[in-house]
């Protein structure tokens, strides 16, 4: 059921009045998507991999002990990868590499402010504002 046009002139002031009181949380609502967090901890995941890779190779010859750590470092990174993986799913990912082809990884996983308060007001639009 599309809204009135009383409705949508309440909904702009709300919205005007939000971004005149609290522009930083409209800043990072606009910008965070579900697939924000588990992205940004898969490439720490991956740093971390390379570290722990690079630590047990070089340390392997000179102190078994810190090969292990590196070991370890290495293993918790490719858990922490698998973890936030599944969380994204298949699709999530699938969607990311599409769009990463024609667009920048911001785009693909954040957007822009205005293009996300454009989805707001279209959900709005079509009736859909109460589901997510």
């Amino acid at each position: 059921m599309p809204l009135s046009e009383e409705e949508e002139r309440i909904l702009s002031e709300m919205e005007e009045r939000l971004i005149e009181t609290d522009p930083r949380l409209v800043r990072e609502v606009s910008e965070t998507t579900v697939y924000t967090q588990p992205l940004r901890s898969m490439k720490w995941a991956v740093g971390g991999f390379v570290a722990g890779v690079t630590l047990m190779v070089a340390t392997l010859s000179t102190s078994y002990m810190l090969a292990f750590v590196g070991f370890l470092v290495m293993l918790g990174s490719a858990l922490r990868l698998e973890r936030d993986a599944r969380q994204v799913g298949r699709t999530g990912l699938r969607q990311v590499a599409d769009s990463g082809r024609t667009a920048s990884l911001r785009d693909a996983v954040g957007g822009t402010r205005a293009r996300a308060r454009d989805r707001m007001r279209d959900r709005f639009r079509r009736g859909e504002g109460g589901r997510i």
